[in-house]
């Protein structure tokens, strides 16, 4: 068993509430569909990878696409970065915390080890990072972290050296915010739920066209 548990911070997938930056390419209903899509991906793997305990933090109300294993705890209030501390408040041992964003993330990236890292970043393409994990965790080292912007990720590392952690680094990966990058990972990680949802939905905007 492994000595880490995971986090998942997401939002339930309502239309008009998440992936609205995909958006008018994808109908709001559409964009729910492939951000529970990745949701469901992202908790597969999850599934798959050994851990204390699995996490998944919501805004929302939980549904049938929660697989047994994950605990589902409420997501505070507040801006993601306190909303991201008081995740990791809850939390006691290593932990990791990982987005709904990232559906090509596998369980190889997600079992770090602690033997010689205090702290695991995994940076993103826009800037900003999909996997934040503290081996003993302290919210004060992301709140006050200004969160989506193109230098959020290099803030937030540069918070956790400055405390003097040790940090791994973790592949970076991109997002799926944008219609462009929905294309991108769909295309790196064909294997996925997403992936064919998304190839049926770009195939049927083309029929339409």
């Amino acid at each position: 068993m492994s000595d880490t548990n995971i986090l998942v911070l997401a939002k339930e997938p309502v239309p008009g509430r998440v992936k609205t930056r995909l958006c008018p390419y994808f109908t709001p209903d559409d964009a729910a569909r492939l951000a529970a899509a990745a949701l469901r991906d992202t908790l597969a793997v999850v599934v798959r990878t050994p851990a204390l305990r699995r996490v998944l933090v919501l805004d929302g109300r939980p549904g049938d696409w929660v697989p047994p294993g994950v605990e589902v705890l409420p997501q505070s209030a507040g801006s993601l970065d306190e909303r991201i501390a008081d995740a990791f408040e809850r939390m006691s041992g290593p932990t990791i915390l990982i987005g709904m964003d990232t559906p090509q993330v596998t369980s190889r990236q997600l079992r770090v080890r602690w033997d010689s890292h205090d702290a695991w970043y995994g940076g993103a393409h826009d800037g900003g990072f999909w996997a934040l994990g503290m081996r003993e965790p302290d919210p004060d080292l992301v709140l006050g972290v200004p969160m989506s912007t193109a230098t959020t990720g290099a803030l937030q590392l540069d918070r956790l050296r400055s405390a003097g952690l040790r940090v791994g680094h973790l592949p970076t990966l991109r997002d799926i915010d944008t219609a462009e990058c929905a294309a991108y990972v769909a295309d790196q990680a064909p294997h996925t739920e997403f992936a064919r949802l998304h190839a049926r939905l770009v195939g049927a905007e083309r029929d339409v066209g």
